[in-house]
């Protein structure tokens, strides 16, 4: 088994005992400040109602995202990781 598909496994069972759904989820990126990649989250959260703020590191080079949405289930929750996890350079919080 994966690191990766092992903290999934472990976020899945702490959500299932901890949250009760639909509820409203933080998700926590920094990422390099491109617009490309800014655009490339935005894209995954299109159309879900997501508030996404914006705050830059110290030296411009990085980006700290913070992402409220609602989500209904778990699973949809980890598929967003998932997707994230696709694009180089993020790092998830």
């Amino acid at each position: 088994m994966s690191k990766e598909s092992d903290f999934y496994d472990k976020l899945k069972k702490s959500l299932i005992e901890t949250t009760e759904f639909p509820t409203k989820y933080m998700y926590k990126f920094i990422i390099p400040s491109t617009d490309e990649k800014f655009k490339q989250i935005e894209n995954i959260f299109d159309n879900m109602g997501a508030v996404i703020n914006s705050k830059p590191s110290k030296t411009g080079k990085y980006v700290s995202l913070t992402i409220l949405v609602k989500m209904t289930s778990p699973d949809e929750i980890i598929v967003i990781y998932q997707e994230v996890s696709k694009i180089e350079g993020v790092i998830s919080l």
